[in-house]
């Protein structure tokens, strides 16, 4: 089985790996931090948990962020104190791993990490395959229990994709979705697609616990394979990065899935790509 390395234990670090260790789909999770103190106890208190849930992953904290060498899959989250790696510390601290061997794929765990994706591959050269954001795929979610709620359905008959760039620029794909095996044209009103539609800027950032549950699914999926298709962030041609259905397999991305749109979404999609 599988070992995952999380760069931060801030909220969204400290929920994914209590979340990767209740799925027990990987053998053991290392919490990494510079305030090293805190990492401990979150690991602590995770690995307390266990008995609990029934898991037996191998939680660990660290503070050299050289603990995520030799990890299946490196995720970056928040930090104790800082929020999110963004920017030119974030940027540094990928440097930092390149620099020390790590050749494993990363997943951006956070909601504003996409220009530091951004930067990894035009500066840093980084195989885009090996570059994914997993955020995408909580905005889908929520999509999907709005929509579900709407029409009195569950959330899990619910296949729906967004694609674009967030806030402002995401697409709702939803001539592809369907509900219980039904298309959402066939089911749903236009002006009830055109009112979830408008409430999706609203939905941008996810929580903390939201961002979690996406990353985990999409980190297994990177470690083990999947024939599960996710939204995530990718490199959809020279550097640019946008949300898009997407194959995962061991070691990062194995494709883009284009997806099904209309003509006023495909316009759409196409201008949020071009604005970057």
């Amino acid at each position: 089985m599988s070992v995952i390395a999380i760069i931060g234990a801030g909220a969204l670090g400290g929920a994914l790996a209590h979340k990767l260790a209740g799925r027990s789909r990987v053998a053991a999770v290392r919490l990494i931090d510079a305030d090293e103190a805190v990492a401990r106890g979150k690991a602590l208190d995770i690995r307390q948990a266990g008995p609990v849930e029934g898991s037996a992953v191998s939680v660990t904290a660290h503070g050299s962020i050289h603990s995520a060498v030799g990890a299946d899959a490196i995720v970056f989250a928040d930090a104790v104190s800082g929020g999110e790696h963004t920017g030119e510390t974030g940027l540094a601290l990928v440097r930092q791993l390149t620099a020390a061997g790590a050749s494993a794929p990363i997943v951006f765990a956070g909601a504003a990490q996409r220009e530091l994706m951004v930067r990894c591959i035009r500066e840093l050269h980084l195989p885009s395959t090996r570059i994914i954001g997993s955020a995408p795929a909580a905005l889908a979610s929520a999509m999907r229990a709005l929509s579900a709620v709407v029409l009195d359905a569950s959330a899990v008959e619910v296949v729906l994709n967004v694609v674009g760039v967030p806030p402002g620029r995401m697409v709702v794909a939803w001539q592809e979705g369907s509900v219980s095996g039904q298309p959402f044209p066939e089911v749903m009103g236009a002006h009830q697609i055109a009112a979830l539609t408008a409430r999706l800027p609203s939905l941008w950032p996810p929580g903390p616990y939201a961002l979690a549950s996406a990353a985990a699914r999409v980190v297994e999926a990177v470690c083990g394979g999947s024939r599960r298709q996710y939204s995530c962030f990718v490199d959809v041609g020279r550097g640019r990065i946008a949300a898009m259905p997407v194959v995962l397999t061991r070691g990062g991305l194995e494709r883009i899935v284009e997806p099904s749109l209309t003509r006023v979404e495909r316009t759409a999609l196409d201008n949020s790509l071009e604005a970057d």
